[in-house]
């Protein structure tokens, strides 16, 4: 009596345009590990030869909503995975679904091939500080204006400090908040680092 075949794992792809006018960066994770191919390269990637995956929140001006994805290689070389993609001169969209399970099924894959990929999110600890310090910095200047403003009784400037560092507060503030420096492993993905 013969055993039956293991069943094959399908492979989940995804593809993004970086820009509008280069060509599209597609991704494939299949049994041997992770293919890709992108400006008349391609290459296949073992699962044990990933030596990082470092997940960041990357918006823009055009998508606040952006995630990214850098891949290393053991011998240095880099892949980036981003989540939105190009589609015309003045729409990027949104690729949230299909970037978050090629990213969650890349960590199963991993996992499964007992990889001792190093898994880190956010920021490098460095830049972090930098921009903690910077945000600081300007979180005061911006209070001494206000008292400034309030002590000689310039409403219409009070009331623009009072929106201007709200606004600072949402974009820059949730920005260093989701881009803090971390590492996780492969079953707790950090949900702020995923659309």
């Amino acid at each position: 009596m013969s055993t039956p075949a293991p069943a094959s794992v399908s492979p989940i792809g995804y593809a993004y345009k970086a820009s509008l006018i280069g060509s599209a960066q597609e991704f494939e994770l299949t049994e041997q590990g992770l293919s890709w191919r992108f400006a008349g390269h391609a290459g296949l990637w073992p699962y044990a030869d990933i030596a990082s995956i470092r997940l960041s929140y990357r918006p823009v001006s055009m998508q606040a909503k952006r995630f990214r994805a850098e891949i290393t290689h053991r011998d240095g070389r880099k892949l980036n995975v981003i989540s939105t993609t190009w589609q015309t001169v003045t729409l990027m969209v949104p690729q949230s679904e299909m970037y978050r399970a090629f990213i969650i099924a890349l960590h199963a894959r991993l996992a499964a091939a007992d990889s001792t990929a190093r898994l880190t999110g956010g920021l490098g600890r460095t830049v972090y500080a930098a921009a903690v310090a910077v945000m600081g910095v300007l979180t005061v200047a911006m209070a001494a204006l206000l008292v400034r403003a309030l002590l000689i009784s310039e409403w219409s400037g009070a009331l623009f400090l009072i929106g201007f560092a709200a606004l600072f507060a949402w974009q820059v503030g949730g920005f260093v908040l989701r881009n803090r420096p971390q590492t996780y492993t492969f079953a707790k993905i950090p949900a702020a680092l995923l659309p």
